[in-house]
């Protein structure tokens, strides 16, 4: 692959104090901004950023969306492809960007801290060659990120100890800031100044921890032409609909009468109508006109903003998503399939006698094929190149431990609610096409949307539907003619997706969902996709310096949770 220019940055990370809702708070951020700074480049380009970790804590960064081709090292997930960089050291990262074009981001991917340590990267065209689209006149950077009391990583250091619900959010930021509806926040709302006429591509990033959202513009049309790097069939909509992790590129013609116009977000909760506990406050920024008039008393707020549980306005978005699947950008969706995986996403519960908060002496994790992942001692690419044993194990299952009614919401059945820890990877031989159905349970009454992100690639969602999926029927409404190449899409409320890959970039890839609640709470696994036959196709060796795993994770909860041997004898039998 012919490399395209080289760029370098200095990610300085340290604590900084933002005074938000009233209150002020100490957060870590990069280079003293929230969201941090954003990375530009031309498609094929490669990066190299110095990180210093000035900060209290271990700290990764990841490269959300980028596929890194070769380079596990650098793909950033804590205790999978690298140790925390420790406080007072750095480490360099090198950032190699292939067919990505549009928008992605980066954030941190260590605890909860990407809360805060997060920005967006601009993806260029190459160099004499233009957009798919009429070029824009102008660009603005949209991210949505979310903001919380206190010092998160205590609360979430806490609550996983002792079992509790991890924390809730309580405002979102557009840019940073919370907007007018929200207290002592009016004089900050982030404003977009526009001249009348001109089109603006402006590129979303939903930074967000743990919430899918609305998102819509007062008065004005958009036009979604990008998503997760790569262009799609225009979508000419009111309002989108954006998981966290995913991206977006969205066309506005400025084109209303002169005055100020809300931008506005709130969250879509797919949870049952029953639970009320969410983040219910609309964060605005406003795109102000420029030029000379009388100044609203207010600005418009967009009518066309779906309200918290509108699932039928999501559905309506997200089955519009297909490729441009044309010469310039086509697709290749693999068609003879050599691997094929069937996989539950569900919560469940896990014996934790230790937990303090925890309810009959049993916790609320999440759980791939009824595993929740548990984080090793060090990090599992180092273990698999250096061949180092007892890490990990390589028997993450292609079908759940049993068939039931997934999507029935009255399970009760111990051997399906209770589930096991483990650090179990998926590995898959190098060339290998895959199609993976992602089962929505209803298991505890828990099914939500479930945005699933793989690192390393992009897959095709070549089919998505509601109810338990039928391997006789459901194939046949497979689209493999112009599905989307995302890098994150949802597992539906009660329903199935199915995706498609060509397992053909080597190393060790996290799977995982982007809430990051259920993440903490073991809904991932990895995929490790062996060498291919030639140096090209092979891992690149390591850099000469990686961090060190001086301070081992340890599970959150212990593997024996402190059981006697009849408490023992009791588990084994479960797992």
């Amino acid at each position: 692959m012919a490399r395209g220019a080289v760029h370098y940055y200095e990610f300085v990370l340290k604590e900084k104090n933002f005074t938000k809702l009233c209150n002020t708070e100490s957060i870590l951020v990069v280079n003293d901004s929230f969201p941090g700074p954003v990375i530009r480049v031309h498609k094929g380009d490669t990066v190299y950023v110095n990180v210093h970790n000035q900060g209290y804590y271990g700290v990764t960064i990841h490269w959300h969306g980028v596929k890194q081709p070769r380079n596990p090292w650098s793909d950033g997930p804590e205790y999978i492809t690298q140790c925390p960089i420790e406080p007072g050291s750095n480490f360099t990262y090198e950032v190699i960007f292939s067919d990505e074009e549009g928008t992605l981001w980066w954030h941190a991917h260590s605890d909860w801290t990407r809360a805060t340590v997060h920005g967006a990267i601009v993806i260029l065209p190459p160099v004499g060659s233009t957009y798919p689209f009429a070029k824009a006149d102008e660009e603005e950077i949209v991210v949505i990120a979310a903001w919380y009391d206190g010092n998160l990583k205590e609360l979430v250091d806490e609550d996983i100890a002792t079992g509790e619900d991890l924390p809730h959010s309580v405002a979102n930021t557009i840019n940073g800031e919370p907007g007018d509806f929200c207290p002592c926040s009016k004089g900050t709302t982030y404003r977009w100044m526009v001249d009348y006429g001109k089109t603006y591509l402006f590129r979303v990033v939903n930074a967000v921890m743990n919430a899918e959202l609305f998102f819509a513009v007062a008065e004005h049309n958009l036009t979604v032409v990008g998503m997760d790097g790569h262009y799609i069939k225009p979508i000419s909509t009111e309002y989108i609909m954006i998981s966290p992790g995913q991206t977006m590129d969205v066309l506005l013609t400025a084109n209303q009468p002169l005055g100020h116009y809300y931008l506005a977000t709130r969250q879509y909760s797919s949870e049952d109508a029953s639970v009320t506990g969410f983040d219910h406050v609309n964060t605005t920024a406003i795109l102000q006109y420029k030029g000379n008039y009388t100044i609203p008393s207010s600005p418009s707020f967009p009518s066309a903003l779906p309200l918290y549980l509108d699932f039928m306005a999501a559905l309506t978005f997200t089955s519009r998503i297909r490729s441009l699947a044309n010469k310039e950008h086509p697709v290749n969706v693999p068609l003879n399939i050599t691997e094929r995986m069937y996989i539950t996403v569900s919560m469940n519960s896990l014996y934790c006698p230790t937990c303090t908060k925890a309810n009959d002496n049993e916790t609320l994790v999440s759980t791939l094929n009824n595993i929740s992942w548990v984080n090793p001692s060090t990090d599992v690419l180092h273990a698999y190149y250096r061949n180092i044993s007892g890490v990990y194990t390589t028997d993450f299952p292609n079908y759940p431990p049993s068939f039931y009614n997934f999507t029935n919401d009255e399970l009760t059945d111990e051997s399906i609610v209770l589930t096991r820890q483990g650090t179990k990877v998926k590995v898959l031989n190098y060339g290998e096409t895959v199609e993976i159905v992602f089962q929505g349970t209803g298991v505890l009454k828990g099914s939500v949307n479930h945005p699933m992100h793989l690192h390393g690639y992009s897959f095709y969602i070549i089919g998505t539907g509601f109810g338990n999926f039928d391997n006789e029927t459901d194939p046949k409404g497979f689209n493999v003619v112009d599905p989307p190449e995302l890098n994150t899409f949802g597992v539906p409320k009660k329903g199935w997706l199915a995706i498609r890959f060509v397992a053909n970039n080597p190393g060790v890839w996290f799977w995982h969902c982007h809430f990051d609640r259920h993440m903490s709470w073991g809904m991932n696994t990895a995929f490790i996709v062996k060498n291919g036959p030639t140096s090209e196709t092979s891992i690149r060796e390591p850099p000469d310096y990686m961090p060190s795993c001086k301070v081992p994770v340890k599970s959150w909860i212990q593997k024996n949770y402190g059981l006697d041997e009849e408490d023992m004898e009791n588990q084994t039998r479960l797992d």
